[in-house]
Formats: structure tokens, C-alpha cells, sequence
């Protein structure tokens, strides 16, 4: 995935209120920008971090800037969220996710229960493939972690994935792992347990967990090549 535009430079300031962040631009203009990640962007939102950010045309927004990017040491972080499901769906496409083998439609957005939607509806033949993505920005020690803060909501999707591997379908966990320090996956147990053992336990049952790291750098963010990864503390 290119960026349509060229992002532009800032330091950060802080980020707060979950999707706003100040950045200092380099005429030292300060302005608030849209922060569109709903985690804790733990060790990628400290202050005084070179960031690049968007600008939307859209004159209905209040913030016409999005933070796109971190740098934390020597790497970009890919901290928009929002972009993550595209990034996964380019590389389904371009068959670089090798063990769903080659799907005949990718589905966004799909509603599995009265109360529940799960990112992608892949079909290969005869075979409906539920996945549901996440985004990992925490990585500490070449080690990529998920989540980076306590999420009632990621526990939902994996017994609701435990529940469609039930009724015969294939059911995978995509972690999208947005820098390129990390060599493995883990999840991240010492935040929420809660969400570590059910994934452990729902791995147990036949749902596939895939994590794929991503190059990052402020013309672009492309999904190159799958993580192991180790379920167990």
C-alpha cells in the first residue's frame, strides 16, 4: 500500500483523549491531529517521537491531519488502524498470506451474529474462511505483542471464531504486525491473561493464528512475511 500523498514531518507532543494527538510541525507550528488507534500505542507514543502525518481536503473533518506513523529507535510504526484491514486484503490478493491457499472472494465486514462482526469472509471452493484481524504496534526485544491494552472485545472475536470452527468452517486470527523490529510473535500475557489463554485455548481448537510483519516507511506499508509464533508464556 502507497500513500496517495506525501506525508508530512512533526514531532510529537502527546498523545490524548484515545484519538487526539498535539505535533509540532517544523515552522514549530503546533496543531492537533485525528489518532485513529484505539489501543494504548504502548512504546510508540512517547513524547518528543519524529512522526509523519496525512492531510485530508475533506472540509467536514475538525482535524484535517491523521497520524500515520511513529519512529521508535531506527523504525517506522505503523500506528493507523484504519488502514490495517486493506493491508491485509492486499496481501490476500497478491497470495502472500501462502496458507489460505487461492481464495476465490474476499468479503469485508461480515456480520456472524446478532451482535458480532468479523473483519473478512474468505471463500475458497466450497470452504468459508472467517478471519479477524488485528494490529500490533507493541514489540519489545524483537518481540512483537498483542494486545497493548486489556480488550474485552478481542476476547468476544476469538470464541465467536471458536464458535464458527465449531460448525465446520475454518477460523484464523490475523495478528498484522506494523514495524519491522520484531523476528516473533507473542501474546502479550503480562497485560491481559485473559486474552493470552483464550487464545491458547481457542489454538486448541482448531483456530489458525497467523502473524505477518509488515516493511514500513513513509512512502508505504506492505505485508512481506509471516512471524512464528509461541502461544505459551
Amino acid at each position: 500500500m502507497r500513500f496517495k500523498q506525501k506525508l508530512k514531518p512533526a514531532i510529537l507532543i502527546k498523545r490524548y483523549k484515545r484519538f487526539l494527538a498535539d505535533v509540532e510541525l517544523p515552522d514549530k507550528k503546533v496543531i492537533t491531529v485525528h489518532c485513529p488507534n484505539s489501543g494504548s500505542m504502548l512504546g510508540c507514543s512517547e513524547p518528543g517521537s519524529p512522526v509523519m502525518i496525512s492531510s485530508s481536503d475533506n472540509p467536514g473533518r475538525k482535524y484535517p491531519h491523521t497520524l500515520e506513523l511513529v519512529q521508535t529507535g531506527s523504525f517506522w510504526v505503523g500506528v493507523n488502524t484504519a488502514r490495517t484491514n486493506k493491508l491485509v486484503q492486499e496481501a490476500l490478493e497478491k497470495g502472500v498470506v501462502k496458507e489460505l491457499g487461492d481464495l476465490d472472494s474476499i468479503t469485508r465486514e461480515i456480520k456472524t451474529s446478532a451482535h458480532t462482526r468479523l473483519d473478512f469472509l474468505l471463500e475458497r471452493e466450497d470452504k468459508r474462511i472467517y478471519m479477524e484481524v488485528k494490529n500490533c504496534s507493541l514489540a519489545e526485544n524483537r518481540t512483537a505483542m498483542f494486545p497493548d491494552a486489556i480488550t474485552k472485545r478481542g476476547a468476544k472475536h476469538l470464541m465467536e471464531l471458536a464458535a464458527l470452527k465449531k460448525q465446520g468452517h475454518a477460523a484464523v486470527v490475523f495478528f498484522c504486525v506494523q514495524r519491522q523490529d520484531a523476528d516473533r510473535f507473542i501474546p502479550a500475557h503480562h497485560i491481559d491473561p485473559v486474552y493470552s489463554e483464550t487464545l491458547a485455548a481457542v489454538a486448541s481448537e482448531g483456530v489458525i493464528i497467523l502473524a505477518y510483519r509488515a516493511d514500513v516507511n513513509p512512502g508505504g506499508i506492505t505485508i512481506t512475511r509471516k512471524l512464528p509464533v509461541q502461544l505459551t508464556p
